[in-house]
């Protein structure tokens, strides 16, 4: 015990607004945290929310040396706290997926030969060809992804390549833009890395490997041989492996830290530097998800995290390598109508009343007696479609129900959407699976009620706050081990889960379990079928 608490693991987050840290011990406890605001401590960077909108409206970047500085200013703020590098075994980190960091021609040199008495900030910065990195909220690669998925033979064959169909964010299509557009800035980098391995380089002192996680979100990876695909790379630019490197497991184990960082700062010469990873993967390694389990996130939009081990990609939602077991998969499916239209049908139907809204399921019955509906305030994601449609238990459409059958034509119809959409990518429930809710309705009891019902599984909730930073620490400590013993069993076995159990159905027990999926089945498939209706065909 005391030298598992004398040793610790650092884990790492360079986020769209901030960076972040955490260190916690060899019993998983947390020892110290920390971060820079980007906006507020680095204000000379003129970003609003860590990034700058473009003329266009389109085009979103970050300055790349704004990261680099934060990482400076925060390795500060942990020495003026008396943080104890010595002590750290090992560090992982992620970084915001999808962004990218382009590396000048002589770099690597740069970063190896890095001076102590000096800052990052100082010395790398000419070591970049674009110093405005693109970011996931960037929209401006519209024509590189028609021109992407035209060479990948449709939408849907990229999709069953590499997981996703093409997207404006994702790494590969803003590969293409930048080399059509900027090509003398494109011909003048070495390098290409994604933000976390990025963020990797400047701790190992030379380039960093993409890991598989974070690569699966760039439209270039095969997730099944996890090899980059010919197809993509043709379709992007010519020799881009070369700038890429060979992607390795998120398990991997990269090297030492840089001897800069053990002369600047007193890290051990042995501490390792796990790969980095992006923050959704980190995200589903913090909270701890098993095979089986799926997790929730009720905001403003609804994301939903899975634990696959059967991939079917799909034109909607996207197919990661999975972070813990990289093995398996993990899926993220985000739907754009969450609380603002549980919200807004608060306000309609019981009175702007939590209270009464949940009154409202508790008195109507799971199925509600065939009533169902779609709520899509805004054009949503998951499905591409936008409109509100009710439909009466004879399936015939109608213009209103009462408003206790609206509030369970919501929610149900919203967790049933969830259901389907996660089971088309590959998930299936099985004896032992948890549903882990966050998010401001996952205080709501009645809604998590709804939720159990139509996962036929008990529902806990869970804190998300530092799943990513606590993420990365796991795989720092899990890449320090050297075990086969996979992540997810490494925590259980020292940390019983931090998710508290909320609820277990009652009909979970009243209602034999067959009966109950049948009748979820039987609403399910009525949903699918009204909602293939409603959904324009996407784009080949």
């Amino acid at each position: 015990m005391a030298a598992a608490q004398d040793s610790l693991y650092l884990g790492f987050d360079f986020s769209t607004q901030q960076l972040k840290v955490v260190a916690i011990d060899g019993d998983l406890n947390v020892v110290h945290q920390n971060h820079v605001l980007f906006d507020s401590e680095l204000p000379e960077f003129r970003t609003q929310g860590g990034v700058q909108l473009h003329a266009d409206r389109l085009t979103v970047t970050s300055p790349v040396l704004m990261w680099v500085k934060a990482l400076d200013l925060l390795l500060d703020k942990m020495r003026r706290a008396e943080f104890d590098f010595s002590r750290v075994r090992a560090l992982s980190g992620s970084g915001q997926q999808h962004g990218s960091v382009y590396w000048r021609r002589g770099a690597s040199e740069t970063l190896n030969q890095l001076d102590p008495d000096q800052s990052l900030y100082q010395q790398l910065q000419g070591s970049f060809s674009v110093l405005d990195s693109p970011v996931w909220m960037d929209s401006s690669s519209s024509q590189q992804c028609q021109d992407l998925q035209a060479a990948a033979g449709g939408a849907l064959r990229l999709a069953e390549i590499t997981g996703s169909r093409a997207y404006e964010r994702f790494t590969g299509n803003q590969i293409a833009k930048l080399r059509q557009n900027r090509l003398e800035e494109f011909q003048d980098t070495e390098r290409i890395s994604l933000v976390s391995s990025f963020a990797a380089s400047l701790f190992l002192g030379g380039y960093a490997a993409i890991d598989y996680s974070d690569g699966s979100g760039m439209n270039l990876l095969d997730i099944r041989s996890r090899t980059w695909s010919e197809i993509c790379l043709e379709a992007t630019a010519p020799h881009l492996d070369r700038l890429l490197g060979a992607p390795l497991p998120p398990t991997s184990v990269l090297g030492p830290v840089s001897s800069y960082f053990v002369r600047r700062c007193g890290f051990s010469e042995s501490c390792r530097v796990v790969a980095f990873t992006g923050d959704n993967p980190a995200s589903l390694a913090g909270m701890r998800l098993q095979q089986g389990d799926i997790a929730v996130s009720l905001g403003t939009s609804d994301t939903v995290f899975l634990w696959i081990q059967q991939p079917r990609p799909a034109l909607e939602g996207h197919v990661f390598c999975n972070p813990v077991d990289w093995q398996e998969y993990m899926a993220l499916l985000c739907f754009k109508n969450g609380s603002l239209t549980r919200e807004r049908v608060r306000n309609e139907c019981t009175g702007g009343s939590w209270e009464v809204f949940s009154a409202a399921l508790r008195e109507t019955p799971l199925g509600n007696n065939g009533n169902i509906g779609f709520y899509f305030d805004t054009m949503e994601i998951t499905p591409p479609a936008v409109g509100v449609h009710r439909f009466d238990s004879d399936d015939t459409e109608v213009s209103s129900v009462s408003p206790q059958v609206e509030v369970r034509a919501l929610v149900e119809g919203q967790f049933l959407s969830r259901r389907l959409h996660a089971e088309r990518l590959g998930y299936s429930i099985i004896p032992g699976t948890r549903v882990l809710a966050t998010g401001g309705a996952s205080s709501n009891k009645e809604i998590l009620q709804v939720l159990s019902d139509v996962f036929n599984a008990p529902v806990y909730t869970i804190d998300l706050s530092n799943s990513t930073c606590l993420g990365s620490a796991y795989r720092a400590l899990h890449g320090n081990t050297l075990t086969v013993l996979p992540l997810i069993l490494l925590i259980l076995q020292q940390y019983c889960s931090s998710a508290s159990v909320l609820i277990i159905s009652p009909d979970y027990c009243d209602l034999k379990k067959g009966k109950k999926e049948n009748l979820v089945k039987e609403v399910k498939e009525k949903r699918w079928n009204k909602e293939k209706k409603r959904a324009p065909e996407a784009d080949p």
